[in-house]
């Protein structure tokens, strides 16, 4: 086996992702492509694999990096822990799917007390080389020996006040008090660790190697591919590469570049440099940066720009830019050092981007000729559609005009809109957010430790950082609101506050309070702010349109309401695929009327509660149909434990006996009878529907009248009737005996005008299991994944969060939430009942609903087992109908 292979290595497209990670592959894509990339080699993902197993390297790697190192020396003239000509290389990680900033890296490595001083005549500069020593020690310390970055942090910011300027930029420290830190960083980690720092250099490589395949399991990115539905099982790779310096003076920088706009898609070069940095002083958001283009820098910054101030780097790192892009067919988000003059290209890989700029470059690169049509669907992920039904912001001028002005003005890194309380930390969002409440991440920058505070949070807020930062960056990638570089932020951990306008005898903001974001803009309100409807963005409809043509399922909605159904066309529903009736019966009045049915003492009485019901019912139901014009619309019956609908207090039991005539004594044990220990597997469901006298009757004639009603008015109606919770043949047969009574009584003098079909709501295994059965008495199978995942799983959905979360997120026993994503073994007894049913029943139709009726996941399962039809709630539709057409695709 090749445990590693140079920068420069031919490889087959097919195995140059697996081997080296999209980090590496892509460097080996540029040297390919004539770009400048420091040279380096890439010790392959398998190797990675195999530490994660075994935390040992295998035999003959050492031999190997020592010889490929040479390499290089050979290559730069330089040596490897010289006194004189000392080569550095960097240390960083890659994996197959790209996770931004959530595995480790260490730059610097190579440099000791030896090889300092010829770091520093080398350049001329011994504040550089000090500053470069620093660095190594504070990412040595960190990555490779556990300790603490805050400690760190700390000896940087305790020197800085000692100076007596507490806000100066780390590239101000001057050289003899670097001097001073290095001392107190090299007793920080022998004290901390227990053994000192090696100023060995092979050993500090030989660490670093090791440090990097180890962070493929820390809590980041664990965290990242949970959220991301990364395959946990894989590796990384590890990539060694010479050093090249963006902080050696004014003819250098660091930059990032994205081919094009991430938030909005615009085909022009975005991006920042920092002049005189290295590029994790970018990425990590501690210098707010300047501008590429002059066009967008700042009005009076112009001349800072990367256009403007190294006109020469610009023109070729947009030349590069232009190559990558072409290259790879897809928007692209560059790393790039300026050497003394000279640009060189760390990395590129696929962008992040908003789901407004997914949009726009996909159906531009079409036009553009880039893409094909099916190549342009595949781009796009079906997950990320539910942000552009997201609301936003009244414009500043209609907010000015209610007397609303921001308090703070930053960068709009990340579009949407958010309210929330203020919280300081990522560990108290999660904590927060789990007892039922929204907030917004307020930071002086972010970092990948503060992921899963990012993913909780509405929206995120922090007072350094630029467009390309971690925090714009990741919030983009997640979807979430996001204003950076909010310079007027003073925030305050210890006291838990923050002012936003930086005015000492302002009343500051405190944990707790409400905040309002606005990531398009880059304002920031105090209080909870009214939202207006989401904007339009006009390429979707047009990719839409190609995915209608190309996908082969129907895209059903879940609607309980008339409103609802009308949203469900705009977003493009065939159809109603799942409206409970339950749902309708929670207005005030109906509630009461159905809780006096079910207490009612003689079927009379019962009868006259039902018959209020039925009338609101139907008129619900004809609106329904109006709406759908001849579109399927699925009403589920009655499927809610009885219980559930009855109260425990006094004063409401005192009014249903009341109005029933009753003894408040009667009704409460009548209501007691209906109380169950566990009413998800109780008297609910078709059990209910048929052994409560005159409760599905009820429902059957308000569903056919309001259909002769329609079909009277001229409006077509297609219904189609879902038994739920069967688990016997004789329920859909003894369901079908009520259906052709009612029928008679709705229609005795005609057939009906309208079609109406009688389904099955599959979602226990006997029902899998007798689907041959149900068959000959139903036209279609509706699988109601929730149900059929719990009574399958033994897990009560409504108790999983006891143990689910363990199990997924510190056991790791489970790689998805079978409640979001279809479990294989669920879709194995579907598939099950689909053969059965389809053998006694070949036009039998089926399909999903409940939650994973929108996951992209399922969706392309169901693909796979030929399901017609996926129901999905209304935000995921446009989603549900993208991801049909991916499936098909794939």
């Amino acid at each position: 086996m090749t445990l590693l292979y140079p920068l420069e290595a031919e490889l087959d497209p097919d195995v140059r992702l697996q081997l080296l990670g999209t980090k590496a592959a892509g460097l080996n894509e540029m040297t390919a492509l004539g770009i400048p990339v420091p040279p380096g080699f890439t010790i392959t993902t398998e190797v990675g694999k195999g530490y994660r197993q075994t935390r040992t390297l295998p035999d003959g790697l050492e031999a190997s990096v020592t010889e490929a190192v040479h390499s290089i020396e050979e290559r730069l003239g330089k040596r490897f822990g010289d006194a004189t000509n000392p080569l550095l290389v960097s240390v960083r990680s890659g994996a197959q799917i790209s996770m931004p900033g959530m595995m480790d890296t260490l730059l610097n490595i190579g440099l000791n007390e030896r090889s300092l001083g010829g770091l520093a005549t080398m350049h001329g500069d011994q504040r550089f080389a000090l500053d470069a020593y620093r660095r190594l020690l504070q990412m040595y310390g960190t990555v490779v020996r556990g300790i603490g970055g805050d400690r760190f942090q700390y000896l940087l910011s305790d020197l800085k006040t000692h100076l007596g300027q507490p806000r100066m930029l780390d590239s101000e420290v001057p050289a003899t008090a670097l001097e001073g830190l290095i001392a107190s960083q090299l007793s920080l980690i022998e004290e901390a660790s227990g053994a000192p720092f090696p100023q060995d250099v092979h050993t500090q490589l030989w660490d670093s190697i090791g440090a990097v395949f180890a962070s493929w399991d820390n809590m980041r990115a664990v965290r990242y591919r949970r959220m991301q539905g990364i395959d946990n099982d894989g590796g990384t790779s590890c990539t060694v590469q010479a050093m090249v310096f963006g902080n050696t003076g004014p003819q250098s920088g660091s930059g990032v570049a994205f081919t094009r706009n991430p938030s909005n898609g615009d085909k022009q070069l975005y991006g920042e440099f920092l002049p005189n940095a290295q590029g994790e002083d970018v990425v990590g958001g501690i210098r707010t940066p300047v501008a590429l283009t002059s066009n967008a820098a700042a009005p009076g910054k112009e001349a800072s720009s990367l256009e403007a101030s190294l006109p020469e780097a610009f023109e070729a790192i947009s030349a590069y830019c232009t190559t990558l892009e072409n290259h790879f067919g897809d928007m692209q988000d560059v790393e790039f050092t300026i050497e003394n003059g000279h640009s060189y290209l760390l990395q590129t890989r696929a962008a992040k981007r908003t789901a407004r700029a997914a949009v726009r470059v996909a159906v531009d690169m079409v036009s553009e000729g880039v893409l094909t049509k099916e190549g342009a669907l595949l781009r796009v992920d079906a997950r990320s559609l539910e942000q552009l039904l997201q609301a936003r912001l009244p414009t500043q001028t209609e907010l000015s005009a209610h007397g609303v002005e921001p308090l703070a003005v930053g960068l709009p890194a990340s579009p949407g809109a958010a309210s929330g309380r203020i919280v300081f930390t990522a560990d108290d969002a999660v904590r927060w957010v789990a007892e039922g409440q929204d907030v917004i991440l307020v930071r002086q920058e972010t970092s990948a430790d503060d992921i899963h505070g990012m993913k909780a949070a509405k929206g995120v807020v922090t007072a350094a950082g630029g467009m390309t930062s971690h925090a714009a960056v990741v919030a983009r990638g997640l979807g979430k609101c996001c204003v950076v570089g909010c310079a007027g932020l003073e925030i305050s951990p210890k006291e838990r506050t923050v002012r936003l306008d930086n005015s000492e005898s302002s009343e500051p903001l405190r944990e707790g309070d409400l905040l309002t974001v606005n990531g398009s803009t880059g304002s920031v309100y105090a209080g909870a702010l009214d939202m207006v409807a989401s904007a339009t963005v006009d390429e979707l409809q047009e990719l839409m349109e190609w995915a209608d043509h190309v996908r082969r399922m129907r895209i059903y909605a879940e609607a309980d309401t008339p409103q609802a159904a009308r949203a469900a066309l705009s977003y493009g529903a065939e159809g109603v695929g799942l409206c409970r009736t339950e749902r309708m019966f929670f207005a005030q009045d109906r509630l009461f009327a159905m809780r006096c049915a079910l207490l009612a003492i003689d079927d009379e009485q019962r009868r006259e509660w039902l018959s209020e019901l039925e009338q609101a019912q139907k008129d619900d139901f004809v609106e329904m149909f109006e709406a759908m014009d001849g579109r399927p619309v699925t009403i589920r019956l009655l499927d809610r434990a009885l219980g559930e609908f009855l109260p425990q207090d006094q004063e409401s039991l005192q009014a249903i006996a009341n109005a029933l005539d009753l003894e408040l004594e009667e009704v409460t044990k009548a209501a007691e009878r209906h109380r169950e220990s566990n009413p998800a597997f109780g008297h609910r469901g078709v059990r209910a529907g048929l052994t409560v006298p005159g409760l599905y009757d009820m429902q059957l004639r308000a569903m056919l009248f309001a259909a002769r009603e329609c079909t009277d008015q001229g409006v077509p109606v297609e219904l189609e009737v879902l038994v739920p919770m069967v688990a016997f043949t004789s329920e859909v047969e003894a369901l079908c005996s009520v259906l052709n009574a009612v029928q008679q009584q709705v229609f005795p003098e005609s057939t009906n005008l309208f079609t109406c079909r009688v389904g099955a709501m599959v979602e226990l295994p006997r029902a899998c299991l007798i689907a041959d059965q149900l068959a000959r008495y139903t036209q279609f199978f509706s699988f109601g994944g929730n149900d059929l995942t719990q009574t399958t799983l033994g897990i009560s959905r409504e108790d999983a969060g006891r143990f689910l979360p363990t199990y997924l997120n510190d056991l790791g026993l489970v790689a998805r939430d079978p409640f979001t994503y279809l479990d294989e073994q669920v879709a194995e007894l579907m598939g099950i009942a689909l053969e059965r049913a389809k053998a006694v029943r070949p036009d039998l139709t089926a399909g999903l609903c409940g939650d994973q009726g929108g996951s992209p996941a399922s969706i392309e399962i169901c693909e796979r087992l030929h399901l017609d039809f996926v129901c999905a709630p209304l935000s995921q539709l446009p989603g549900a109908r993208l991801a049909a057409a991916q499936a098909r695709l794939r």
